[in-house]
């Protein structure tokens, strides 16, 4: 029904930048909410950022305290597709990062599909 590609990670090292991508395809009307999330070995699933539309045009945006302030997440609804730009990379940055895609119910955010993820990892 919907698939979920991310792109752009890789090797960097700490203080730099990178730009993750998600290209969303499919039954992409069935969703609209996009999320990050990632996991580092030995760790839980976390929730890094996540981002909101509606059909007016408008944005909501949100992260978590870890990342506030280094990462940004972006949409392009041409394209489907959202970014997170990550800035001033620690070296616990490092994880794999999920995008996820999903809908705000039962007073909450519930994420329906998932993909398969992408390694980034911040050296010291």
């Amino acid at each position: 029904q919907v698939q979920l590609v991310e792109s752009g990670g890789g090797l960097v090292l700490a203080g730099g930048s990178l730009r993750l991508s998600c290209a969303a395809s499919g039954r992409t009307f069935l969703f609209d909410t996009m999320g990050w999330f990632r996991q580092a070995p030995g760790k839980e699933r976390e929730f890094a950022a996540r981002i909101s539309w509606n059909s007016g045009g408008l944005y909501y945006a949100d992260y978590a305290d870890s990342v506030k302030g280094r990462f940004t997440i972006s949409r392009d609804s041409a394209k489907n597709t959202v970014f997170l730009q990550m800035s001033s990379l620690k070296p616990e940055d490092t994880a794999v990062y999920y995008c996820a895609a999903g809908l705000f119910r039962n007073a909450k955010y519930e994420y329906d599909y998932w993909g398969q993820g992408t390694q980034v990892t911040v050296s010291s």
